[in-house]
């Protein structure tokens, strides 16, 4: 064979094995996965990890985040892949407050997020929004099931009992916010006294429902303590609560880069149901278990670790 012919033979060979080189190291660049700084997340980052490495995927979690500092380096492409809720994203990112579907509000976030390269995978069975909660005991004896029912009995104490107000408790940012407390009033026809209403700090109003301090409060209806302290969350019968639904989502570059990365997160999300989450969250919270434990059980009971 001569020089020539054996350079016209072997350059094509040389480049594509050095394009196949090339993208090797693409492809075990580490994920860069971020979470942010509650329990929830912690466990998803925790859960996540486990299970793409199982997977052979290369990960390097990065937690405690803060939103906003982990939504600007997604854009920035600093991260890779998060665990993001579409309330958050409607609402904080793209400052969107008209009221939508658990549905539409997933495809209205994809849609814009993909203009910015930035994939939304698909959503888990969970919803960590605003609800309502009181005592189960004290709900089922009052036979209370929903916010309007919960607003019926409030209106009910204040004509026929006015020294024993129902006591709502609150955190300070849902009482102030132009999309808080006013607007809900306004939803459920809810009358408020001053005396009614006793702002705190967010975790310390499931104690105070616990301990009856005050009848109903503001909660995460994916939080453990509900199940923690038994507590029984209001059906917000006029989806008033925009939806908060946990979902992966990736730059495009990154699912390039790994074939196989979505496929594997969708077929983890379907599993991630509020009534799972709530208990792992549980674990972790009342129980005191470790994340990277609560996470694992869930991976092995499913068969996935």
């Amino acid at each position: 064979m001569s020089r020539n012919l054996l350079t016209r033979w072997f350059s094509p060979v040389a480049f594509a094995l050095s394009a196949m080189m090339t993208w090797s190291a693409v492809a075990a660049e580490p994920i860069v996965f971020a979470t942010k700084s509650f329990t929830e997340q912690h466990i998803l980052s925790a859960m996540t990890t486990q299970y793409l490495r199982k997977k052979g995927f290369a990960v390097e979690p990065r937690t405690n985040i803060a939103a906003i500092i982990g939504r600007n380096a997604m854009v920035n492409r600093q991260v890779d892949l998060t665990w993001e809720y579409t309330g958050t994203s409607l609402i904080i990112y793209n400052h969107i407050n008209k009221p939508m579907s658990a549905e539409e509000a997933y495809q209205t976030v994809k849609k814009l997020d993909a203009k910015l390269g930035l994939v939304w995978l698909n959503p888990a069975p969970m919803n960590n929004t605003y609800a309502f909660a009181m005592q189960r005991k004290r709900a089922e004896k009052e036979q209370i099931e929903t916010i309007s029912q919960l607003v019926a009995k409030m209106d009910e104490v204040r004509k026929n009992d006015p020294d024993k107000n129902w006591m709502l408790g609150l955190d300070l940012e849902f009482s102030g916010r132009s999309d808080g407390m006013k607007p809900l009033q306004k939803t459920y026809n809810m009358q408020l006294d001053r005396p009614q209403i006793r702002q705190m700090d967010p975790g310390l109003v499931y104690n105070a429902i616990r301990d009856g301090f005050v009848q109903a409060g503001l909660v995460y209806t994916t939080d453990g303590r509900i199940n923690g302290f038994d507590l029984k969350v209001l059906e917000d019968d006029k989806g008033f609560f925009p939806s908060y639904a946990a979902t992966p989502v990736a730059t495009q570059e990154t699912l390039d880069a790994n074939p196989g990365l979505a496929e594997a997160l969708n077929a983890l999300t379907p599993l991630i149901t509020n009534e799972a989450i709530t208990e792992m969250n549980k674990r972790v919270d009342v129980d005191h278990e470790s994340a990277q434990k609560v996470a694992s059980d869930f991976l092995k009971s499913n068969g996935l670790l």
